[in-house]
Protein backbone atom coordinates (compact mmCIF):
# COMPACT_ATOMS: atom_id res chain seq x y z
CA UNK A 1 0.00 0.00 0.00
CA UNK A 2 1.28 3.05 -1.45
CA UNK A 3 1.80 6.47 1.28
CA UNK A 4 -1.45 7.92 -0.08
CA UNK A 5 -3.35 4.35 -0.05
CA UNK A 6 -2.30 4.38 3.31
CA UNK A 7 -3.55 7.89 4.35
CA UNK A 8 -6.73 7.32 2.50
CA UNK A 9 -6.92 4.37 4.46
CA UNK A 10 -6.46 5.79 7.32
CA UNK A 11 -9.05 8.81 7.15
CA UNK A 12 -11.33 6.15 6.15
CA UNK A 13 -11.10 4.45 9.06
CA UNK A 14 -11.21 7.62 11.59
CA UNK A 15 -14.03 9.13 9.92
CA UNK A 16 -16.06 5.53 10.35
CA UNK A 17 -15.01 5.57 14.26
CA UNK A 18 -15.94 9.21 14.09
CA UNK A 19 -19.67 8.43 13.01
CA UNK A 20 -19.51 5.11 15.11
CA UNK A 21 -19.24 7.50 17.77
CA UNK A 22 -21.30 10.44 16.55
CA UNK A 23 -24.29 7.14 16.62
CA UNK A 24 -23.09 6.25 19.51
CA UNK A 25 -23.40 9.54 21.39
CA UNK A 26 -27.07 10.20 19.59
CA UNK A 27 -28.39 6.56 20.97
CA UNK A 28 -26.61 7.64 24.65
CA UNK A 29 -28.45 10.96 24.82
CA UNK A 30 -31.69 9.64 23.29
CA UNK A 31 -31.12 6.90 26.49
CA UNK A 32 -30.70 9.17 29.13
CA UNK A 33 -32.79 11.76 27.95
CA UNK A 34 -36.06 9.02 28.35
CA UNK A 35 -34.45 8.20 31.61
CA UNK A 36 -34.74 11.79 32.57
CA UNK A 37 -38.05 11.90 31.89
CA UNK A 38 -39.10 8.86 33.52
CA UNK A 39 -37.54 10.11 37.08
CA UNK A 40 -40.91 12.43 37.29
CA UNK A 41 -43.82 11.29 37.95
CA UNK A 42 -44.92 9.56 34.35
CA UNK A 43 -48.37 7.67 34.86
CA UNK A 44 -51.26 9.75 37.50
CA UNK A 45 -53.78 6.45 35.45
CA UNK A 46 -52.30 3.57 34.61
CA UNK A 47 -52.89 2.59 31.38
CA UNK A 48 -53.12 -1.35 30.97
CA UNK A 49 -56.50 -2.83 31.76
CA UNK A 50 -56.31 -3.93 34.85
CA UNK A 51 -60.15 -5.89 33.68
CA UNK A 52 -57.33 -7.83 31.38
CA UNK A 53 -55.09 -8.40 33.69
CA UNK A 54 -57.99 -9.81 36.18
CA UNK A 55 -58.92 -12.33 33.38
CA UNK A 56 -55.40 -13.00 32.37
CA UNK A 57 -54.28 -14.15 35.80
CA UNK A 58 -57.78 -15.27 36.80
CA UNK A 59 -57.11 -13.65 40.03
CA UNK A 60 -58.60 -14.36 43.30
CA UNK A 61 -58.59 -15.31 46.96
CA UNK A 62 -55.63 -16.83 48.05
CA UNK A 63 -53.42 -15.89 45.32
CA UNK A 64 -49.98 -14.00 45.84
CA UNK A 65 -48.77 -11.27 43.78
CA UNK A 66 -45.90 -9.39 42.75
CA UNK A 67 -46.43 -6.30 40.19
CA UNK A 68 -45.03 -2.79 39.13
CA UNK A 69 -47.14 -0.36 40.46
CA UNK A 70 -47.07 2.56 38.14
CA UNK A 71 -50.14 4.52 38.58
CA UNK A 72 -51.52 2.45 40.92
CA UNK A 73 -55.11 1.64 39.48
CA UNK A 74 -53.85 -1.94 38.27
CA UNK A 75 -52.77 -2.59 42.58
CA UNK A 76 -56.38 -1.53 43.89
CA UNK A 77 -58.57 -3.15 40.77
CA UNK A 78 -56.50 -6.57 41.98
CA UNK A 79 -57.61 -6.10 45.24
CA UNK A 80 -61.33 -6.42 44.62
CA UNK A 81 -60.94 -9.89 44.14
CA UNK A 82 -59.39 -10.50 47.78
CA UNK A 83 -55.70 -11.95 46.78
CA UNK A 84 -53.63 -12.83 49.89
CA UNK A 85 -50.91 -10.38 49.55
CA UNK A 86 -49.94 -8.16 46.64
CA UNK A 87 -46.16 -6.72 46.92
CA UNK A 88 -46.44 -3.55 44.68
CA UNK A 89 -42.50 -2.61 43.36
CA UNK A 90 -41.26 0.88 41.92
CA UNK A 91 -38.12 2.53 41.71
CA UNK A 92 -40.14 5.91 40.33
CA UNK A 93 -40.73 8.23 44.16
CA UNK A 94 -43.48 9.86 42.48
CA UNK A 95 -45.30 6.56 41.71
CA UNK A 96 -44.22 5.14 45.19
CA UNK A 97 -45.70 7.89 47.16
CA UNK A 98 -48.40 7.62 45.00
CA UNK A 99 -49.34 4.15 45.61
CA UNK A 100 -48.99 4.59 49.39
CA UNK A 101 -51.76 7.58 49.10
CA UNK A 102 -54.32 5.69 47.17
CA UNK A 103 -54.16 2.64 49.47
CA UNK A 104 -54.15 4.81 53.06
CA UNK A 105 -57.17 6.77 51.01
CA UNK A 106 -59.16 3.97 50.97
CA UNK A 107 -58.55 2.49 54.15
CA UNK A 108 -59.01 6.10 55.99
CA UNK A 109 -61.21 8.53 53.97
CA UNK A 110 -64.97 8.00 55.49
CA UNK A 111 -66.86 6.91 52.00
CA UNK A 112 -66.64 6.08 48.05
CA UNK A 113 -67.75 9.75 48.00
CA UNK A 114 -64.29 10.80 49.07
CA UNK A 115 -62.42 8.42 47.29
CA UNK A 116 -64.00 10.08 44.05
CA UNK A 117 -63.31 13.20 45.47
CA UNK A 118 -59.85 12.97 45.67
CA UNK A 119 -58.96 10.64 42.32
CA UNK A 120 -61.71 11.25 40.11
CA UNK A 121 -62.00 14.45 37.77
CA UNK A 122 -60.65 17.22 40.81
CA UNK A 123 -62.96 18.35 43.24
CA UNK A 124 -62.37 21.44 45.80
CA UNK A 125 -62.05 19.98 49.48
CA UNK A 126 -60.13 16.95 48.48
CA UNK A 127 -57.09 18.42 49.79
CA UNK A 128 -58.81 19.09 53.12
CA UNK A 129 -60.06 15.28 52.85
CA UNK A 130 -56.24 14.67 52.79
CA UNK A 131 -55.62 16.61 56.04
CA UNK A 132 -58.72 15.54 58.26
CA UNK A 133 -58.14 11.49 57.26
CA UNK A 134 -55.11 10.80 54.67
CA UNK A 135 -52.13 12.65 56.70
CA UNK A 136 -52.11 11.22 60.02
CA UNK A 137 -51.94 7.70 58.80
CA UNK A 138 -49.34 7.99 55.98
CA UNK A 139 -45.34 7.32 56.59
CA UNK A 140 -42.97 10.39 57.33
CA UNK A 141 -41.61 10.13 53.46
CA UNK A 142 -44.67 10.24 51.73
CA UNK A 143 -46.11 12.94 53.89
CA UNK A 144 -43.54 15.19 53.19
CA UNK A 145 -44.01 14.08 49.73
CA UNK A 146 -47.28 15.15 49.30
CA UNK A 147 -47.06 18.24 51.79
CA UNK A 148 -44.16 19.41 49.53
CA UNK A 149 -44.22 22.25 47.31
CA UNK A 150 -44.19 21.97 43.30
CA UNK A 151 -42.38 23.99 40.64
CA UNK A 152 -44.73 26.77 40.99
CA UNK A 153 -44.83 26.49 45.02
CA UNK A 154 -48.19 24.77 45.46
CA UNK A 155 -48.34 21.87 47.78
CA UNK A 156 -48.81 18.92 45.47
CA UNK A 157 -51.43 17.39 47.46
CA UNK A 158 -53.20 20.10 45.32
CA UNK A 159 -53.08 18.71 42.48
CA UNK A 160 -56.04 16.22 42.85
CA UNK A 161 -58.06 19.42 43.17
CA UNK A 162 -57.18 20.40 39.52
CA UNK A 163 -57.31 17.42 37.92
CA UNK A 164 -54.09 14.82 38.53
CA UNK A 165 -55.00 13.77 34.98
CA UNK A 166 -53.46 16.31 33.12
CA UNK A 167 -50.19 15.87 34.83
CA UNK A 168 -47.99 13.44 34.30
CA UNK A 169 -45.68 12.79 31.13
CA UNK A 170 -48.27 10.97 29.65
CA UNK A 171 -51.14 13.71 30.38
CA UNK A 172 -48.25 16.08 28.84
CA UNK A 173 -47.84 14.14 26.24
CA UNK A 174 -51.86 13.93 25.47
CA UNK A 175 -52.11 17.42 26.06
CA UNK A 176 -49.64 17.92 23.52
CA UNK A 177 -51.33 15.63 21.04
CA UNK A 178 -54.45 18.06 21.71
CA UNK A 179 -52.66 21.14 20.79
CA UNK A 180 -51.21 20.05 17.53
CA UNK A 181 -54.98 18.62 16.56
CA UNK A 182 -56.20 22.55 17.16
CA UNK A 183 -53.32 23.58 15.53
CA UNK A 184 -54.72 21.78 12.41
CA UNK A 185 -58.13 22.68 12.94
CA UNK A 186 -59.28 19.65 14.90
CA UNK A 187 -61.03 19.17 18.42
CA UNK A 188 -60.48 16.42 19.15
CA UNK A 189 -62.60 16.53 22.55
CA UNK A 190 -65.76 16.37 19.60
CA UNK A 191 -65.84 12.76 19.56
CA UNK A 192 -67.02 12.37 23.24
CA UNK A 193 -70.44 13.65 21.48
CA UNK A 194 -70.60 10.66 19.21
CA UNK A 195 -73.88 8.54 20.20
CA UNK A 196 -72.53 5.47 19.07
CA UNK A 197 -69.74 3.62 17.38
CA UNK A 198 -70.32 4.60 13.97
CA UNK A 199 -70.61 8.28 14.75
CA UNK A 200 -66.93 7.44 16.65
CA UNK A 201 -65.61 5.85 13.60
CA UNK A 202 -66.65 8.13 10.99
CA UNK A 203 -65.04 11.29 13.13
CA UNK A 204 -61.89 9.40 13.41
CA UNK A 205 -62.32 8.60 9.50
CA UNK A 206 -62.92 11.86 8.45
CA UNK A 207 -60.99 14.46 11.26
CA UNK A 208 -58.45 12.48 13.09
CA UNK A 209 -56.96 9.99 10.48
CA UNK A 210 -55.86 12.36 8.08
CA UNK A 211 -53.95 14.46 10.70
CA UNK A 212 -51.13 11.17 10.62
CA UNK A 213 -50.49 12.39 7.15
CA UNK A 214 -49.71 16.07 7.82
CA UNK A 215 -45.78 16.63 7.35
CA UNK A 216 -45.57 18.36 11.13
CA UNK A 217 -46.60 14.92 12.65
CA UNK A 218 -44.81 12.67 10.43
CA UNK A 219 -41.54 15.14 10.84
CA UNK A 220 -42.42 14.52 15.26
CA UNK A 221 -43.22 10.76 14.72
CA UNK A 222 -39.65 10.34 13.24
CA UNK A 223 -37.82 11.29 16.15
CA UNK A 224 -37.16 8.93 18.91
CA UNK A 225 -38.03 11.37 21.30
CA UNK A 226 -41.62 12.46 20.35
CA UNK A 227 -43.03 8.98 21.84
CA UNK A 228 -41.30 9.26 25.25
CA UNK A 229 -44.21 9.60 26.84
CA UNK A 230 -45.99 6.82 25.68
CA UNK A 231 -43.39 5.19 27.39
CA UNK A 232 -41.87 3.81 24.41
CA UNK A 233 -38.12 3.41 25.23
CA UNK A 234 -35.12 4.61 21.91
CA UNK A 235 -35.05 0.77 21.19
CA UNK A 236 -38.21 -0.33 21.41
CA UNK A 237 -38.82 2.91 18.67
CA UNK A 238 -36.11 1.53 16.24
CA UNK A 239 -38.05 -2.46 16.76
CA UNK A 240 -41.49 -0.52 15.44
CA UNK A 241 -39.79 1.57 13.01
CA UNK A 242 -39.11 -1.10 11.25
CA UNK A 243 -42.49 -2.53 10.80
CA UNK A 244 -43.56 0.90 8.77
CA UNK A 245 -43.37 1.31 5.27
CA UNK A 246 -42.55 5.05 6.52
CA UNK A 247 -40.08 4.24 8.78
CA UNK A 248 -41.41 6.75 11.55
CA UNK A 249 -44.38 5.58 14.04
CA UNK A 250 -46.85 7.75 12.37
CA UNK A 251 -48.95 4.41 11.24
CA UNK A 252 -48.36 2.38 14.44
CA UNK A 253 -49.72 5.93 16.43
CA UNK A 254 -52.37 5.47 13.44
CA UNK A 255 -53.21 2.30 14.34
CA UNK A 256 -53.25 2.51 18.51
CA UNK A 257 -55.58 5.49 17.94
CA UNK A 258 -57.59 3.93 15.69
CA UNK A 259 -58.52 1.25 17.77
CA UNK A 260 -58.85 3.63 21.29
CA UNK A 261 -61.42 5.66 19.13
CA UNK A 262 -63.31 2.66 17.43
CA UNK A 263 -62.78 -0.42 19.07
CA UNK A 264 -65.20 0.00 22.30
CA UNK A 265 -68.32 2.09 23.06
CA UNK A 266 -67.60 5.52 24.36
CA UNK A 267 -69.46 4.76 27.21
CA UNK A 268 -67.48 1.51 28.19
CA UNK A 269 -64.13 2.77 27.95
CA UNK A 270 -62.60 4.83 30.20
CA UNK A 271 -59.75 5.26 28.56
CA UNK A 272 -60.88 7.37 25.37
CA UNK A 273 -62.29 9.37 27.35
CA UNK A 274 -58.90 10.18 29.00
CA UNK A 275 -57.01 10.64 25.56
CA UNK A 276 -59.94 12.45 23.97
CA UNK A 277 -61.66 14.60 26.30
CA UNK A 278 -58.71 14.96 29.17
CA UNK A 279 -61.09 13.71 31.99
CA UNK A 280 -63.50 11.02 32.93
CA UNK A 281 -67.01 11.44 31.95
CA UNK A 282 -69.55 12.62 34.69
CA UNK A 283 -72.17 10.03 33.89
CA UNK A 284 -69.92 7.11 32.72
CA UNK A 285 -67.30 4.50 33.00
CA UNK A 286 -64.79 4.39 35.61
CA UNK A 287 -61.79 2.68 36.39
CA UNK A 288 -62.61 -0.45 38.35
CA UNK A 289 -60.97 1.18 41.59
CA UNK A 290 -63.17 3.72 41.49
CA UNK A 291 -66.39 2.42 40.76
CA UNK A 292 -68.89 2.10 43.86
CA UNK A 293 -69.42 -1.43 43.50
CA UNK A 294 -65.78 -2.44 44.03
CA UNK A 295 -65.13 0.04 47.29
CA UNK A 296 -66.21 -2.15 50.10
CA UNK A 297 -63.63 -5.21 49.07
CA UNK A 298 -61.00 -2.62 48.33
CA UNK A 299 -61.52 -1.23 51.43
CA UNK A 300 -61.33 -3.90 53.23
CA UNK A 301 -58.41 -5.56 51.13
CA UNK A 302 -55.99 -2.39 51.05
CA UNK A 303 -53.66 -3.84 54.08
CA UNK A 304 -53.18 -6.79 52.12
CA UNK A 305 -50.59 -4.56 49.62
CA UNK A 306 -47.56 -3.45 50.19
CA UNK A 307 -45.41 -0.47 48.71
CA UNK A 308 -41.46 -1.39 47.98
CA UNK A 309 -38.79 1.35 46.35
CA UNK A 310 -37.22 -1.89 44.75
CA UNK A 311 -37.48 -3.61 41.23
CA UNK A 312 -38.87 -6.87 40.63
CA UNK A 313 -35.50 -8.90 40.29
CA UNK A 314 -34.20 -7.06 43.83
CA UNK A 315 -37.76 -8.11 45.20
CA UNK A 316 -37.64 -11.15 44.28
CA UNK A 317 -34.52 -12.31 45.36
CA UNK A 318 -35.82 -12.18 48.93
CA UNK A 319 -38.50 -14.34 48.73
CA UNK A 320 -38.34 -18.22 49.66
CA UNK A 321 -38.94 -20.20 46.53
CA UNK A 322 -42.37 -21.31 45.41
CA UNK A 323 -43.88 -18.24 47.15
CA UNK A 324 -45.28 -16.47 44.62
CA UNK A 325 -48.70 -17.28 42.45
CA UNK A 326 -49.43 -13.77 39.71
CA UNK A 327 -46.21 -11.54 38.54
CA UNK A 328 -47.72 -8.72 36.51
CA UNK A 329 -44.74 -6.94 35.03
CA UNK A 330 -46.10 -4.20 32.69
CA UNK A 331 -43.80 -3.31 29.92
CA UNK A 332 -40.85 -3.00 31.86
CA UNK A 333 -39.06 -6.11 29.50
CA UNK A 334 -39.25 -3.51 26.38
CA UNK A 335 -36.75 -1.47 28.33
CA UNK A 336 -34.09 -4.59 29.29
CA UNK A 337 -30.97 -6.14 27.57
CA UNK A 338 -30.89 -9.79 27.60
CA UNK A 339 -28.92 -10.06 30.54
CA UNK A 340 -31.19 -8.44 32.62
CA UNK A 341 -34.31 -10.33 31.22
CA UNK A 342 -32.53 -13.69 32.36
CA UNK A 343 -32.03 -12.63 35.39
CA UNK A 344 -35.23 -11.44 35.92
CA UNK A 345 -36.88 -14.73 34.85
CA UNK A 346 -34.45 -16.27 37.21
CA UNK A 347 -36.18 -15.05 40.02
CA UNK A 348 -39.63 -15.31 38.75
CA UNK A 349 -38.89 -19.09 38.09
CA UNK A 350 -37.50 -19.87 41.02
CA UNK A 351 -40.32 -17.99 43.22
CA UNK A 352 -42.71 -19.60 41.17
CA UNK A 353 -45.38 -21.86 42.24
CA UNK A 354 -46.96 -24.80 40.07
CA UNK A 355 -49.63 -23.31 37.89
CA UNK A 356 -48.26 -19.30 38.40
CA UNK A 357 -48.66 -17.49 35.95
CA UNK A 358 -46.98 -13.85 34.65
CA UNK A 359 -48.34 -11.81 32.73
CA UNK A 360 -46.60 -8.52 30.45
CA UNK A 361 -46.99 -6.00 27.59
CA UNK A 362 -44.91 -5.13 24.87
CA UNK A 363 -45.28 -1.92 22.34
CA UNK A 364 -44.69 -4.48 19.37
CA UNK A 365 -47.39 -7.24 18.86
CA UNK A 366 -44.32 -10.24 19.81
CA UNK A 367 -43.53 -11.35 23.08
CA UNK A 368 -40.22 -9.81 23.77
CA UNK A 369 -38.86 -12.92 25.45
CA UNK A 370 -39.34 -15.02 22.80
CA UNK A 371 -35.83 -16.72 21.96
CA UNK A 372 -33.93 -14.42 24.71
CA UNK A 373 -34.57 -16.79 27.95
CA UNK A 374 -31.86 -19.16 28.60
CA UNK A 375 -33.32 -23.23 27.56
CA UNK A 376 -33.90 -24.44 31.31
CA UNK A 377 -36.15 -21.01 32.03
CA UNK A 378 -37.76 -21.42 28.85
CA UNK A 379 -38.98 -24.75 29.51
CA UNK A 380 -40.19 -23.87 32.80
CA UNK A 381 -42.91 -21.92 30.98
CA UNK A 382 -45.87 -22.69 28.67
CA UNK A 383 -46.70 -19.05 26.27
CA UNK A 384 -50.51 -19.28 26.33
CA UNK A 385 -51.05 -17.58 22.90
CA UNK A 386 -54.63 -18.10 22.08
CA UNK A 387 -55.61 -16.60 25.18
CA UNK A 388 -53.37 -14.02 25.14
CA UNK A 389 -54.34 -12.36 21.68
CA UNK A 390 -58.02 -13.02 22.84
CA UNK A 391 -57.54 -11.07 26.02
CA UNK A 392 -55.15 -8.97 24.21
CA UNK A 393 -58.25 -7.09 21.76
CA UNK A 394 -59.97 -6.62 24.82
CA UNK A 395 -57.47 -4.39 25.95
CA UNK A 396 -59.56 -0.89 26.34
CA UNK A 397 -56.26 1.28 27.02
CA UNK A 398 -54.77 0.38 23.46
CA UNK A 399 -51.29 1.53 23.85
CA UNK A 400 -49.73 -1.57 23.64
CA UNK A 401 -49.06 -3.89 20.49
CA UNK A 402 -49.01 -7.26 22.30
CA UNK A 403 -50.42 -8.74 25.45
CA UNK A 404 -48.71 -12.07 26.67
CA UNK A 405 -49.37 -14.30 29.56
CA UNK A 406 -46.90 -17.51 30.68
CA UNK A 407 -47.85 -19.89 32.98
CA UNK A 408 -45.46 -22.27 35.30
CA UNK A 409 -45.52 -25.49 34.14
CA UNK A 410 -47.05 -28.22 36.94
CA UNK A 411 -45.12 -30.64 38.60
CA UNK A 412 -47.03 -33.77 38.55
Amino acid sequence: MSAVEYGRGKTGRLKSALLQHKAFSREGLSERLFGLLFSGLVYPQIWEDPDVDIAAMELGPGHRVVTIGSGGCNVLAYLSRSPEHIDVVDLNTHHIALNRLKLAAFRHLPDHAGVLRLFGNGEKGSARDYETHIAPHLDAETRRYWEGRDSLGRKRISVFERNIYRTGLLGQFIGAGHLVARLHGVDITELTQARSMREQRRFFDERIAPLFDKPLIRWTTARKSSLFGLGIPPRQYEELAKSSETGTLAPVLRQRLEKLACQFPLHENYFAWQAFARRYPDDGPMPTYLQAAAFPAIRANAERATVHHANFTELLAGKPAESVDRYVLLDAQDWMNDQQINALWSEITRTARDGARVIFRTAGEKSIIEGRLGAETAGEWTYLAQTSRELGMLDRSAIYGGFHIYEKTRNG
